[in-house]
């Protein structure tokens, strides 16, 4: 078997790993780069928009793989994908649309939910599902799923097996979420005769958490909501189930009001048809506050029967103000945030739980709250697992080689790891293999 890592073997975010066996190639994880081609600043999705095939190409946002995309004859013979954030599925919309999709029920419900209510369209795709430890097989692979602890919604890493070599993509994972289980078990009984771990390394060179994991993050929101005396407004991805959990969880105990918007309990409603340990919109100590463009979405959606239904819960900026300090509500640094604030009265005291990655909290947006008296306290633990947590996960799936990916520091890995293969983005590499051993298929 041959790898080819397209994008991602020196930064965070634009995944792309090209596998090819006896003829066969398939594709693992198409995602939008988060940084720029020097890596000196955010990546902007938005110069992809209107762009061409050629033109994307050419600019070397879309990955060099050919048969991959429309207009291109298809020689691809899948794509995997490992879970719902946009720096690994958000290059799809320009995959030929008789190339097949794999990847969990999860991320597809979450990648359907963003096409309605976000910029980015992924569009109709040729989706296959996946579920956790049940082999597929497809173009000469032989693909083993297993759900993976992530702050993604049903994430996956995948077991590929061909030529008689096996490859283990890590996909994004940590060992501190409320999916931590899932890691134990991993490193418990680990699938054996690996011979290249593609690992991600997002917290390698990162500092010390402060908030160790979802536990802990609950408790942190509990005693800012059990302290405060104004408003409470919690920033958080609301496609960060396990971090609404906390919130939902830590709101009961201190005997306050969530308040989340329609996106959020689209998403809960989305997701809690196949798990019913998700908060719901009529669940206690859950309000729903209705924002136009949401309603707007949903109704373009064909989904205005979902507005009637979560209308029971419905809560105005009125009761908002004259019960905020016993209210949590959801929002974002985004256009809504000054017009809620200025239905606060009065606003000073006010506290934001900032609960999303430090990267994202702009010097701006921390002057504008210093100037209206609203405090961030910043209440977060990583999606993507800590070092100790690698070193654990490395030793027990003990590879032959373990190539570094997802992260901006590849050379550190040589002193955390053992038999580490630094590629760079495009090598074509041959994975070598544990001698004697027979394939899975020769054995079956």
């Amino acid at each position: 078997m041959e790898l080819v890592i397209h994008r991602g073997t020196k930064e965070i975010g634009g995944t792309c790993v090209e596998l090819r066996a006896d003829q066969s190639r398939i594709i693992v994880d198409l995602g939008i780069p988060l940084v720029s081609a020097n890596k000196d600043q955010p990546f902007d999705s938005k110069v992809i928009e209107g762009k061409s095939v050629k033109q994307l190409l050419d600019s070397g946002v879309l990955p060099a793989v050919r048969g991959l995309y429309k207009g291109d004859n298809p020689s691809v013979g899948a794509v995997l994908i490992s879970h719902s954030h946009l720096d690994h599925y958000g290059l799809l919309r320009y995959v030929h649309p008789d190339i097949p999709i794999f990847l969990s029920n999860g991320a597809k419900e979450l990648i359907g939910v963003s096409d309605i209510f976000t910029p980015h369209r992924t569009g109709v795709l040729n989706v296959r599902i996946v579920s956790h430890g049940k082999k597929v097989k497809v173009a000469g692979f032989e693909i083993t799923p297993f759900l993976v602890d992530h702050s993604a919604f049903d994430a996956l890493a995948f077991l590929i097996e061909a030529d008689g070599a096996r490859v283990f993509y890590s996909g994004d994972f940590r060992g501190h979420g409320r999916k931590s289980a899932l890691f134990t078990k991993m490193v418990d009984a680990p699938p054996r005769d690996i011979d290249c771990l593609l690992m991600e390394g997002s917290m390698i060179g990162r500092r010390e958490q402060i908030y160790k994991d979802e536990i802990a993050v609950e408790h942190g929101i509990k005693k800012i909501l059990s302290n405060k005396s104004n408003v409470g407004f919690l920033f958080v991805s609301s496609q960060n189930i396990d971090r609404l959990v906390s919130a939902y969880k830590a709101c009961r105990k201190a005997g306050t009001t969530f308040v989340i918007d329609l996106y959020t309990a689209f998403i809960l409603r989305r997701l809690g048809t196949n798990t019913k340990s998700l908060p719901q919109f009529n669940w206690p100590n859950v309000r729903v506050k209705f924002f136009k463009f949401h309603a707007d979405k949903i109704a373009e959606a064909s989904q205005e029967k979902l507005l009637y239904l979560f209308n029971e819960r419905k809560i105005e900026m009125e009761e908002i103000n004259r019960t905020k300090e016993k209210v949590l509500m959801i929002l974002r640094d985004n256009s809504l945030f000054p017009r809620v604030v200025g239905h606060i009265h009065p606003i000073d005291g006010a506290v934001i739980i900032y609960s999303m990655w430090e990267g994202y909290l702009t010097d701006k947006f921390q002057e504008y709250c210093r100037e209206k008296g609203i405090t961030v306290k910043q209440v977060h633990t990583s999606g993507h697992a800590v070092p100790n947590d690698l070193t654990a996960f490395a030793k027990a799936l003990n590879p032959k080689s373990l190539v570094p990916i997802h992260t901006f520091y590849a050379e550190q890995y040589r002193e955390l790891f053992d038999n580490v293969k630094i590629l760079e983005d495009g090598e074509l590499w041959e994975v070598p293999q544990v001698t004697g051993r027979q394939s899975l298929s020769e054995i079956e």
